[in-house]
């Protein structure tokens, strides 16, 4: 079955218009995406997705264009705009809600919140996401994610409730000291007076809708409360008022199941240890 492009909207993000503008160009000078990365000396994974909206530009590529096409400084200059959008369009909304929100309540089955990780973590599970993307295009993923963590630590932050699978705990991703770096930064989050922390322990089985996945909910200062449900390939805003509640009432279930956010901390802390016990010896 052939590739069929993605159908963008210039006028939806700065984002669109670039990946758009790209494909117009590339089009009118009948090149295929191979061609094209050929004469760039750059990824066609990298290129498609930037056609697509899905990540930006690196190292000079929009100057590149420019020379390519011949296009006068087109490319740089819608470069210098979407740069200023980090998230593609499928969570920009999601992440403007975030933004606004007075109150924040996740559930995560799979990996640590995006607002509690440690830069050497975001960097490990953003390449699992990414296995093809550049050094370059990881690194602006991360950045963009810990930017997000700023508020956390404003003069009015949200107030925050996650639970944390103890999945999330148990299961490596980089190496033991990435772990035992993460289970620190988890701590140093509970001891914050708007954040409290939760595991939900494998022995409160796993007889509950939400499990493998995760649920969020939103609670913005002058509207009502907006829930987030998300897989490994997939994520839904839910806005009208049954739909909501119906998660409201799931993550409270949960709440419930998941461990006193003192026997979580010692949850954390042991968890902790055992990372730090599975680090090689000095030598």
């Amino acid at each position: 079955m052939p590739f069929q492009p993605r159908e963008l909207q210039p006028d939806r993000s700065a984002r669109d218009l670039l990946g758009f503008e790209i494909r117009r160009h590339r089009e009118k000078a009948d090149m295929s995406l191979r061609q094209l990365a050929e004469v760039l000396n750059y990824s066609k994974s990298h290129l498609a997705r930037m056609e697509a909206a899905e990540t930006l530009p690196y190292d000079g590529l929009a100057s590149s264009l420019d020379a390519c096409f011949g296009t006068d400084g087109l490319f740089a200059r819608l470069y210098e705009l979407a740069r200023k959008e980090p998230f593609p369009g499928k969570y920009r909304r999601v992440i403007e809600i975030e933004s606004r929100a007075v109150a924040i309540e996740s559930y995560v089955s799979a990996t640590v919140h995006g607002l509690l990780q440690t830069p050497e973590f975001a960097d490990r599970w953003l390449r699992c996401g990414h296995p093809d993307a550049p050094d370059g295009e990881i690194a602006s993923l991360v950045k963009a994610r810990l930017d997000r963590q700023a508020r956390l630590s404003a003069p009015r932050p949200p107030r925050c409730w996650f639970i944390l699978d103890e999945t999330v705990l148990r299961r490596r991703v980089g190496s033991p000291e990435v772990m035992r770096q993460q289970m620190e930064r988890l701590l140093e989050r509970t001891a914050r007076p708007n954040i409290t922390i939760q595991v939900l322990p494998f022995s409160a089985g796993g007889e509950h809708p939400d499990l493998g996945g995760s649920l969020t909910l939103f609670t913005p200062p002058d509207d009502p409360q907006v829930a987030y449900v998300e897989g490994s390939r997939f994520g839904t805003i839910i806005e009208d008022r049954d739909g909501v509640a119906k998660r409201r009432q799931s993550y409270d279930l949960l709440r419930a199941m998941a461990l006193s956010p003192y026997d979580s901390e010692a949850m954390i802390r042991a968890a902790m240890e055992d990372w730090k016990a599975c680090r090689p010896p000095r030598t």
